[in-house]
């Protein structure tokens, strides 16, 4: 393609269904979400078609009637083809024709007139003549099985994606290091492999070569071993990259993390940008950060602490997804502080909030402590600040682009991790290599003298990294 020639994104219809126990607020909000997904991935939200229905387990999803609007939309039939057309025998299929040939002679008896349309296509279309067929993929707010997909694909005329579908395709295009891509496509062959729908009819059971059909194997089943198999391989690499992980955990352990955690575009990555100085990623998209990226804060603090930006989170987050991004989530779990960052300017932040905690529990990270950081509070009139402050007063209000606001996060940070150290003074003899230097490292020095011997150094940090210099300073 040329690099000159504008790229025609695509136009797509929302689907959302109304359970019984789901408001109508709820379904608003969480058809908005997938707008927002739906446009970070590229596509043009044109228009939405609601239900309300007691299950999303029926065959279609929607109505007889939902789905012909639906097919305004998207230029359909609104009717769900056949998936097996049943052969007739020659007995039958001349019954058929004679009661065809009946018909038509009774329609032409009554005067030569056409027959009156039923009443449903006398309803005139809810849509501009403009709009008509102006979509050309339908997003559904659910996860829907292969045959509800196939049912509405052949209803609507075109492509059909449900939520976790939208949610892989843009994981997949955001992964950027080996790790998240190993990740994303594990979750995607765990989403695809029952989704294969067979193109031969299943008539093409034989033997086969090494590597090939097994006996009496069909192209489906040997497309579905083939993704077992890339998944297993996939999931071996992975381990590897996690051992390496989890080395590069170990030499940090003896160090204070602090991990951001909390819902997608929360605002995670400004903050992380903004405390150390990193050049992270920032983008008014959802799922923007996917790998973790971890940093000193800046200016260098005394103990020196490292901050982790974490993978988002979402509502109805693939469970596969969760699984995949373990390695990735256990940063929260070996961290010694989270700070969970929400939007404070979205209303529905509580209930991200509950999000976040649910998807943290899942990953066993309930006990790590945790501090709430109200983010965006530029957006913010007087009056919602003020109840936001009483609402949750132990909470840290700010914005990332106060320096202020920054300084008051970053005392709090420390101030908690000093109110678990202690005070003591080490006297360090000049014949001892490097300790000064590991004490400068991993505590504050509030003072230190000399004499002839040595340097008596008053420090704090914690009981353990004390514990480890003296028993260096013993054995040396």
């Amino acid at each position: 393609m040329d690099k000159n020639t504008p790229v025609v994104s695509k136009n797509a219809v929302l689907v959302g269904i109304q359970l019984p126990k789901v408001s109508t607020q709820e379904l608003e909000s969480s058809l908005q979400e997938l707008a927002r997904l739906v446009t970070t991935l590229g596509y043009n939200v044109v228009g939405q078609v609601t239900q309300k229905r007691t299950s999303d387990r029926s065959a279609s999803i929607l109505g007889e009637g939902k789905l012909k609007e639906l097919a305004e939309w998207t230029g359909g039939t609104g009717k769900i083809a056949a998936v097996f057309e049943r052969k007739l025998s020659k007995a039958a299929l001349k019954w058929k024709n004679e009661g065809q040939n009946e018909e038509n002679e009774t329609d032409s008896d009554d005067g030569g007139d056409s027959p009156q349309p039923a009443a449903e296509d006398l309803e005139q279309s809810r849509l501009p003549d403009g709009m008509k067929g102006s979509a050309q993929i339908v997003i559904v707010d659910t996860d829907l099985s292969p045959s509800q997909i196939r049912n509405l694909e052949s209803a609507a005329g075109v492509t059909v994606l449900d939520r976790t579908g939208v949610i892989i395709e843009i994981f997949s295009r955001h992964a950027r290091t080996r790790a998240a891509r190993l990740q994303v496509e594990i979750a995607r062959l765990t989403y695809v492999a029952p989704r294969i729908r067979e193109t031969s009819g299943g008539e093409d059971r034989q033997g086969g070569g090494v590597g090939g059909k097994g006996a009496g194997e069909s192209s489906l089943e040997l497309d579905r071993r083939r993704i077992r198999d890339r998944i297993k391989e996939l999931k071996t690499e992975l381990a590897s990259i996690g051992n390496e992980h989890q080395t590069r955990r170990a030499r940090r352990e003896q160090e204070i993390c602090v991990a951001l955690v909390g819902y997608t575009n929360a605002g995670k990555s400004s903050l992380m940008r903004a405390m150390t100085g990193s050049e992270v990623l920032v983008a008014d998209k959802l799922f923007a950060t996917l790998d973790t990226t971890i940093r000193p804060l800046y200016p260098e603090t005394r103990p020196k602490v490292l901050m982790s930006d974490t993978v988002g989170f979402i509502k109805k987050l693939p469970h596969d997804l969760v699984a995949s991004f373990k390695s990735t989530l256990d940063e929260a779990l070996n961290a010694s502080l989270l700070l969970f960052v929400v939007d404070a300017s979205d209303p529905s932040f509580r209930s991200q909030l509950q999000v976040t905690q649910n998807v943290l529990a899942e990953v066993g990270a309930t006990d790590v402590p945790r501090l709430l950081i109200l983010n965006k509070r530029d957006r913010l009139d007087d009056d919602q600040a003020k109840a936001l402050r009483a609402e949750f007063p132990d909470a840290v209000m700010i914005s990332t682009r106060n320096q202020d606001d920054l300084s008051q996060l970053r005392d709090k940070i420390m101030s908690y991790f000093e109110s678990s150290m202690i005070d003591e003074d080490i006297f360090v003899p000049f014949t001892a290599q490097g300790v000064i230097g590991e004490i400068r490292a991993k505590m504050r020095v509030l003072g230190e003298s000399y004499d002839g011997n040595g340097a008596t150094l008053k420090v704090r940090g914690t009981p353990e990294t004390i514990a480890q210099i003296r028993k260096r300073l013993v054995e040396e």
